[in-house]
């Protein structure tokens, strides 16, 4: 296989913006809609004092989006909206996942095969078209795979490595008839990396059957924060304890971030019987780390100290997630950095 001309940036390199997309649809979040709009507009806030921010979301909607960010005290200078209509809100996983070319000559959108995590959330048409239409309004070049992929389900160093799992990738409501080095090959192929290690499932009550980024994330290149949990008679002990033993054959240096403690939804009612709560779903920024945190305070803050503690040149900033997550997310998932053009440096440590 001929060495790919593309190589993934880490997340912690210079960024140019970071998109996400507008919560639109009132059957995802019913009799919610409105609030959700609200805490949207505090996440732009936040996100747009560190890099700019640009929004997906039909251009009928752009006036009433405008008119929640100037609510949340949004500098207008910090924001810009397109005109892509979409489904649902989890730009991680429906948005453009972002490549540099070895060469300096500047980005590509990679496009993946996007099927609402398997099927489970259909309509999911207009969420599969956000990449093309990224890559039409920046004039940016695109490389299409039919790899059922989410950005979600990977995790790169910048320095040619990739964690993802198994539950997600070799999952037959993904990609049947692929085999586990097909899959390896184009990953290797449009990301560039070298080498593509397996990590075995993800915590409990994730809808996207075990996405990386809820449970083990890289803050330099060959050292990860593990979320742990130290309840044994919780299901997500084992599930992280497998993990961390798989971790044992990469050889990078592996920091625990406890969990926070259970969320559920009151009254029993909600398709989800626990909400996937994890403070390892932060976005990396410039001069940032965004990090969901969940109205519990001891936990919250041993989470924050230990994320400055691996980000001590960024300030580190936490968000109540808690709306966020009620719908099967939190911050990391609903967002997608773009990094700059040519050869991003590191901003922060």
């Amino acid at each position: 296989m001929k060495p790919s001309p593309w190589r993934f940036p880490a997340e912690w390199e210079e960024q140019e913006a970071v998109w996400i997309s507008w919560p639109l649809n009132p059957a995802t979040w019913p009799g919610r809609l409105r609030h959700l709009q609200a805490r949207f507009g505090e996440l732009a806030a936040l996100i747009s004092r560190h890099v700019p921010v640009r929004i997906n979301a039909a251009g009928a909607a752009h006036a009433s989006i405008r008119k929640c960010l100037h609510h949340a005290r949004v500098d207008p200078a910090g924001v810009e909206l397109f005109d892509h209509p979409t489904n649902d809100v989890w730009c991680r996983d429906h948005g453009p996942i972002f490549v540099n070319a070895r060469d300096g000559s500047g980005l590509t959108v990679t496009d993946w095969t996007y099927n609402a995590w398997g099927g489970k959330f259909p309509p999911w048409d207009l969420d599969d078209a956000v990449p093309a239409r990224v890559a039409e309004s920046l004039a940016l070049p695109r490389e299409t795979s039919r790899l059922v992929l989410e950005g979600g389900g990977i995790e790169g160093n910048g320095a040619g490595l990739l964690l993802t799992t198994e539950a997600v990738l070799l999952n037959p409501n993904r990609n049947p008839g692929w085999t586990r080095e097909e899959i390896e090959n184009e990953l290797r192929r449009l990301l560039g990396v070298e080498r593509v290690f397996w990590l075995a499932r993800g915590i409990e009550g994730d809808d996207t059957d075990g996405h990386v980024d809820d449970f083990c994330r890289f803050h330099a290149p060959d050292k990860v924060l593990l979320a742990v949990e130290s309840h044994p008679e919780d299901p997500n002990h084992a599930i992280l304890e497998e993990n961390r033993e798989r971790l044992r054959d990469l050889r990078v240096e592996v920091r625990d971030l406890p969990m926070p403690d259970r969320l559920e939804v009151a009254g029993g009612d909600w398709r989800l019987d626990r909400l996937p709560a994890s403070y390892a779903n932060f976005l990396i920024t410039n001069g940032a780390v965004i990090v969901p945190v969940f109205g519990q305070p001891v936990n919250d803050d041993r989470a924050l100290g230990i994320l400055r503690e691996c980000f001590p040149g960024r300030v580190i900033e936490g968000i109540d997630a808690r709306d966020f997550v009620y719908e099967g997310g939190a911050v990391h998932c609903l967002t997608q950095q773009q990094p700059v053009s040519g050869h991003p440096k590191e901003t922060g440590s």
